[in-house]
């Protein structure tokens, strides 16, 4: 399902603002004297009054639902099916007649009047698609949750029970996959012309974006759980630790790897091994583009040893290049590897926010507000070398175990959706060597990869810091995308600005330790100074031209093409002292198979905000 820039947004809540969405239409009723007539002017505005009201009251019941209508973080529980089952009723009966009255000759008379066509058109979309939604996916959706909310999901020794976790994917999918069609559809419906009708429609489509993003995340989750927990065998990953203050494409340099193991619902966490421990054991066997572009092209020339493993956009290299450097280990020799786990601190804190506080062995109490800032940047402040990946064992161990244990409905859904929106920002992400099991993460939307769905087009922007330090703590990446043109082939055009902003100021910068400023082991490179090597991707089926830079940040490898392992790729050198920022801009034309927005697939950053916004204005999708 797509993202927009609208699925942070909550659905209205207050009547002060409800009763500003639907005025317009007295607006088009002036105007549909002249088209109908006076006399059937007059009933399409009654008609249209009577929609309005539907419309409202049905806006109003679906704002209520518990954990569908604004931040899913309180997790979906029973609860939720209360409020649906209390409401769905009266909800089904207002959506009715509003369609009904849409329906009628004098609404299909209207929508083809001229200049005002669309915004009549979009009106009998939007009530059509809305009570559609009360009609089955929501009911669907109700007795799924209710089956799971009644079921024992805790085994007596605390671990998960997957029996009805395996029952409620299928049927959660059943129930997802019209309502995500019905989110598409709503998508696709014509942009208005007339402004008031554009923010109803934008209203509209923040709310189903926010339920549709919900529900597509929990499901993902529910397919995948039962075979990553065991649900067939025991499983062995390697729980990779990516530290995203030194960034590596699919997120930052891996400080230490741990072991979990799952055996039917039951997670065991192993020790972690420091990066040195690994290191004797020699590289991840790169192609020669990326030996190319990652090694020979410099200023740092990448290892491949088990420091660098994340430098490979594609989960899947890094996971080939995990399990070759794992084989060659003691522990690993006799060890099957089922697959790879990418965790980064953003990871663990959600995890936190979930399981509860972790206590360190020194006391310093991390919560669900504070662990990534700990990890990313306090550590390196104020401990020594050699205990910060202790200290990150000790929050992975804790929070990772704590995952599905002594678990509730709510619990569950919260899990799962953590899971599901963080992979979707790379701060998570699995590859399984099992290619069943692989194609269902892939569906699911949990291996991370450069762009390659023609239908949800992305950019892939993933960053390789060159200046061996924890600078990319503090730089802070926005993308602004806007909609230029809807071309006659069905594909979209867009103008991008990728900004990125050292935000560390030279004072600040005086009190830094080494370990953070970076500055020594390439001397060409200032301390405080980020160094970001950039592989920029067009959308799968798409292209990416006319590329400018502008900004007071120094353009070190001016963009050009090359090709890594069958793709085309930009890549570029962008230094940024203190202070200092860059932004890159461009045109996107997307595959003429897309049927989504725009979006930025990057490496991660140390909060969950991805700064991402899109303008979708211009034209509709599917609009010529």
């Amino acid at each position: 399902m797509s993202r927009h820039s609208a699925e942070h947004g909550h659905m209205p809540r207050s009547h002060g603002k409800r009763r500003h969405v639907w005025p317009w239409i007295v607006l088009v009723v002036l105007v549909a004297v002249a088209a109908v007539g006076a006399v059937s002017a007059l009933t399409l505005y009654r008609q249209a009054m009577e929609v309005k009201a539907h419309e409202e009251r049905a806006i109003s019941l679906m704002a209520g639902l518990k954990g569908l209508s604004g931040s899913s973080a309180s997790g979906v529980g029973k609860d939720t099916v209360d409020s649906i089952n209390a409401v769905l009723p009266q909800l089904q009966a207002e959506t009715a007649a509003a369609q009904h009255i849409t329906e009628g000759t004098l609404w299909s008379v209207a929508s083809h009047m001229p200049v005002y066509d669309k915004d009549i058109a979009t009106v009998r979309g939007m009530t059509r698609i809305v009570h559609q939604l009360t009609t089955k996916p929501l009911p669907q959706l109700a007795d799924t949750l209710s089956t799971l909310a009644n079921a024992s999901l805790t085994t007596d020794d605390g671990s998960l029970n997957l029996e009805p976790i395996t029952q409620a994917a299928a049927s959660m999918k059943a129930a997802n996959q019209p309502l995500q069609q019905l989110v598409q559809q709503y998508d696709a419906l014509p942009r208005p012309n007339i402004g008031k009708i554009a923010t109803a429609y934008d209203a509209g489509r923040k709310q189903l974006t926010t339920a549709g993003t919900t529900i597509d995340d929990l499901s993902n989750a529910l397919d995948i759980i039962p075979g990553f927990l065991g649900s067939g065998g025991a499983k062995t990953y390697a729980v990779m630790a990516m530290t995203t203050s030194e960034a590596r494409s699919s997120g930052g340099l891996l400080g230490s790897v741990g072991v979990m193991t799952t055996d039917n619902g039951k997670i065991s966490i192993g020790d972690f091994r420091s990066n040195t421990e690994y290191i004797p054991y020699g590289a991840g066997d790169p192609t020669a583009d990326e030996q190319r572009i990652f090694n020979q092209w410099g200023p740092l020339q990448m290892s491949f040893d088990m420091r660098d493993l994340a430098v490979y956009p594609d989960a899947q290299r890094s996971a080939e290049g995990m399990r070759v450097i794992w084989q060659r280990t003691p522990w690993g020799a006799n060890q099957h590897l089922d697959g790879v786990i990418m965790v980064d601190p953003v990871f663990l804190q959600k995890m936190v926010a979930i399981n509860g506080q972790v206590t360190l062995s020194d006391g310093r109490v991390l919560t669900g507000d504070n662990t990534a800032e700990f990890l990313l940047n306090t550590v390196y402040k104020e401990y020594p070398v050699s205990m910060q990946d202790q200290y990150f064992t000790e929050v992975a161990t804790q929070s990772i175990s704590a995952m599905f244990s002594n678990i509730n409905l709510t619990k569950l859904t919260q899990v799962g959706q953590a899971m599901s929106s963080l992979a979707q920002g790379r701060h998570f992400s699995m590859y399984s060597f099992d290619e069943a099991t692989e194609n269902s993460l892939k569906s699911a939307g949990f291996t991370a990869s450069t762009p390659d769905d023609e239908a949800n087009p992305k950019i892939g922007v993933y960053i390789t810091e060159q200046n061996p330090s924890k600078m990319d703590w503090y730089v802070h990446r926005t993308t602004k995308i806007t909609r230029s043109s809807c071309n006659g082939d069905g594909s979209q055009t867009y103008h991008v600005e990728y900004t990125l902003n050292n935000t560390l100021t030279s004072s600040a910068l005086a009190t830094l330790p080494d370990y953070i400023a970076g500055g020594i082991q390439v001397p060409s490179l200032a301390r405080g100074m980020a160094a970001e090597k950039m592989l920029i991707y067009a959308p799968a089926g798409g292209s990416i031209a006319n590329i400018t830079t502008s900004g007071n940040g120094t353009v070190s490898v001016a963009p050009k093409q090359t090709t890594m392992n069958g793709k085309t790729v930009t890549t570029t050198l962008a230094l940024l002292n203190p202070g200092k920022s860059l932004t890159y801009s461009f045109d996107v034309t997307t595959s003429p198979k897309a049927t989504t927005d725009l979006g930025v697939d990057q490496t991660p950053m140390g909060w969950e905000d991805s700064g991402v916004s899109v303008d979708t204005s211009a034209c509709a999708i599917g609009a010529k």
